[in-house]
């Protein structure tokens, strides 16, 4: 893997700025509730009643190759877990480029 250049770095901290409000959060059928059959990501306040549906489409897929749960939990984290790995990349090379420890 290649080093994670500068300008990369900011494209994935605009991206993630651009993104709806934060926290996302999964909330998965028969896991987190058990209305409707469907699991989606609520997005921001749950307020605001915004749901984000997510469709996996692949019937070149056989069974147990996709894991739609795990998917819908990376998606809604990413959302949080992609400006706190931003930040803590800026620190590191902070302090690589200041000499501090």
């Amino acid at each position: 893997m290649t080093e994670l250049t500068n300008v990369e770095l900011d494209a994935i901290e605009r991206r993630a700025t651009y993104a709806s409000t934060a926290p996302w959060e999964a909330s998965i059928e028969g896991r987190d509730h058990n209305t409707g059959g469907d699991s989606f990501i609520w997005v921001g306040d749950h307020d605001d009643d915004l749901q984000m549906y997510i469709v996996l489409s692949c019937p070149t897929l056989g069974p147990g190759n996709h894991k739609p749960d795990a998917d819908i939990d990376f998606i809604a984290n990413a959302r949080q877990d992609v400006p706190a790995l931003v930040a803590e990349v800026r620190r590191l090379r902070g302090r690589l480029e200041g000499g501090g420890g």
